[in-house]
């Protein structure tokens, strides 16, 4: 009770820290901001051969799409040497001056480093958006600046929550679920910026690695208007502990963005949040069906719209929509 009490403690007032920050991150003068997500890279430090393809792609990605950001969820490096494995895949965001996220996925912390340890690793190197930890949280919100200069005000925010690995009930099987004081931590947040901002919530995103059950939910009673590929089940916790729920209640998150289950990629409109799916990254190094890309979201400034679409090799795009006018019943 008091472990979990002081998580609750550490992570509430982590909201002043991030309100006070300098504004690292900016809506452009066309009033975009650009995020390109690659998710599962599973990249292996003794199997380089193989992992070679995911490092392609994020090359040919970044030089093509030039984002303002770019957002990792999870499976990174799945091999011991994991730091070394981190600073081979981050260098191409470093050479290139773009700025980064990291949440971590099932299987980052089963070599030779805690989530902590990996967690604090990302966060000293250079160009890393990552917020020095506190405590055991792992859960963070970076503002995104109006096009103007006014670091007093944000346009749009994006949550990064640790969706963990595996249950540890054993009558409660699978994978973990995101847990309760994080859901507090993230309605404090959304409740802080909300009031600073006259009452009225800013529109954001949230990224994670493990797909909420509502994903499943979404399929089953909307598959026809999902856009992009589901060729395999939703990997999702058994458990539904109400972060949706919550994110609905706050009314600031738009969409959500996950990987976990390489052979999906789609999108698909849920009580008018988007369930999205990034594309798989990594190269040959794990079971993959499905080319390997990232998805590429553009966010509008001061409005709840964004753009989205899935890059592959050569240019090619594919499942373009945008957020909620691709998802409008006629």
């Amino acid at each position: 009770m008091k472990r979990n009490l002081l998580f609750v403690l550490c992570a509430l007032c982590s909201v002043l820290p991030s309100l006070a920050q300098d504004c690292e991150l900016r809506f452009n003068k066309n009033g975009e901001f650009k995020i390109v997500q690659f998710t599962d890279t599973h990249y292996k430090v003794d199997d380089k051969a193989n992992s070679q393809i995911a490092l392609d792609r994020i090359n040919e990605v970044l030089d093509a799409e030039q984002p303002d950001m770019v957002v990792f969820t999870g499976d990174v490096v799945v091999s011991n040497e994991s730091f070394t494995g981190l600073d081979i895949v981050l260098e191409p965001c470093i050479k290139r001056n773009i700025p980064y996220a990291v949440v971590f996925g099932n299987h980052d912390d089963e070599y030779d480093h805690t989530r902590a340890e990996l967690y604090d690793y990302i966060a000293s190197k250079e160009y890393s958006l990552l917020p020095p930890r506190a405590g055991g949280v792992l859960d963070f919100v970076l503002p995104v600046c109006p096009s103007g200069r006014n670091d007093d005000e944000r346009a749009a925010l994006l949550y990064f929550i640790d969706s963990h690995s595996y249950t540890s009930l054993k009558d409660v099987p699978g994978y973990a679920w995101i847990k309760f004081e994080q859901i507090a931590w993230y309605r404090a947040q959304s409740k802080k910026f909300t009031e600073l901002n006259g009452g009225q919530p800013l529109p954001a995103l949230a990224f994670f690695h493990i797909p909420l059950p509502e994903y499943q939910y979404a399929v089953a009673e909307n598959e026809a208007g999902m856009v992009g590929l589901r060729t395999e089940g939703e990997a999702c916790p058994t458990g539904n502990s109400g972060l949706f729920l919550s994110m609905k209640e706050c009314g600031d998150v738009m969409g959500t963005f996950v990987g976990h289950d390489h052979n999906n990629d789609y999108a698909i409109m849920y009580k008018n949040i988007l369930l999205a799916y990034g594309r798989y990254t990594g190269g040959n190094t794990v079971y993959n069906d499905l080319p390997n890309g990232c998805r590429v979201i553009v966010l509008k400034e001061n409005e709840r719209r964004f753009d989205s679409y899935i890059r592959l090799a050569n240019g090619k795009i594919e499942y373009q929509i945008t957020y909620p006018d691709s998802f409008n019943k006629q």
